[in-house]
């Protein structure tokens, strides 16, 4: 396993992070049973990851907690999220700590790493910066977390803006963001501030039904064609990203994902889910593999760096196309 800094939180994490939601929630979501799931977040402890993301609303929380039960708490890094929305409202300072201890209870822990504030739309960033974020950091103080982070919602926020915003704000020390092949806005509008301001960043949306539902990525790309957002000539092709694949390239599209989101400049983690051990295995393999070759990243900027808001999809929301 490769480590690296977590911006300036000083955190010494894996470059692969095991991503406890998406439509797999550790096997939850494709049929696993709670002692299987456990068993896949520990092997891949095994496997040198020690930074596990999950959330209230992910219902995960209590598999992690089982899972690292068994192991040093220095050994590993949990990251939690809560929802800032309660129903049609948005949640008080005091709402949010109690989510934060509801947390600590399912994770069988007196602490958790990095608590983000997840899914934070642009309309609620005034309020979470300005009554939810003092509320967590009182009990940052108390040691009921080390680092406050938040995270964007990419479906509902394809422009970045709030992130464009938080990443002014000194009080946020890691954030969650969508970036992937054929959605870089990170790269010309978050990136060059989390760098310079030592924010850490967690990568979500890496590889998304875009890469894995067969037709899905053919189809996308004729709807950008016919909407003008890319050339006509890529209509042409059912395989617009098959030139990834060659001797000394990727070996799949996945594999091409992952290593495109590892190695630019400004990613600390990427952020994966998985349902079974062989998926886990092959996801860590790619993610720890070198950077594409360089002909090939300069096409996937110069011919895709412009789009935003593509493949974000939300979990179970796509499904296969012939």
């Amino acid at each position: 396993m490769d480590y690296t800094t977590l911006g300036r939180t000083g955190l010494r994490v894996s470059v692969a992070g095991l991503g406890c939601g998406g439509n797999s929630r550790i096997g939850l979501g494709t049929g696993l049973s709670e002692s299987e799931s456990v068993a896949l977040v520990r092997e891949a402890l095994d496997l040198g990851v020690n930074f596990i993301d999950t959330a209230e609303a992910y219902g995960t929380e209590h598999i992690v907690g089982q899972a690292v039960e068994t192991v040093p708490r220095d050994s590993v890094v949990i990251s939690t999220k809560c929802l800032i929305r309660r129903g049609d409202g948005l949640r008080s300072g005091a709402d949010v700590v109690g989510a934060l201890e509801d947390s600590l209870r399912r994770l069988r822990t007196d602490h958790v790493d990095v608590f983000h504030l997840h899914a934070v739309t642009p309309a609620a960033y005034g309020h979470a910066l300005g009554e939810l974020a003092p509320a967590l950091l009182r009990e940052k103080e108390k040691g009921k977390l080390r680092h406050l982070g938040v995270t964007e919602t990419g479906p509902h926020d394809p422009k970045q803006e709030m992130l464009q915003r938080a990443v002014h704000d000194p009080c946020w020390e890691v954030m969650m963001l969508a970036f992937h092949m054929m959605n870089q806005g990170a790269r010309r509008q978050i990136f060059p501030h989390t760098l310079d301001k030592g924010i850490g960043t967690l990568l979500m949306f890496v590889v998304r039904n875009i890469f894995s539902v067969p037709g899905l990525l053919a189809q996308t790309v004729k709807d950008l064609v016919a909407d003008g957002r890319l050339p006509a000539r890529f209509g042409d092709t059912d395989a617009p990203l098959d030139f990834l694949l060659h001797a000394g390239g990727a070996s799949s599209l996945t594999d091409a994902a992952y290593r495109f989101a590892r190695h630019e400049p400004g990613a600390n983690v990427v952020l994966f889910g998985t349902g079974n051990r062989a998926h886990l295995r092959t996801n860590i393999e790619s993610i720890l593999k070198p950077p594409l070759p360089a002909t090939d990243v300069k096409m996937l900027y110069e011919w895709f760096g412009a789009l935003h808001g593509v493949g974000l999809d939300l979990p179970g929301r796509v499904q296969a196309k012939a």
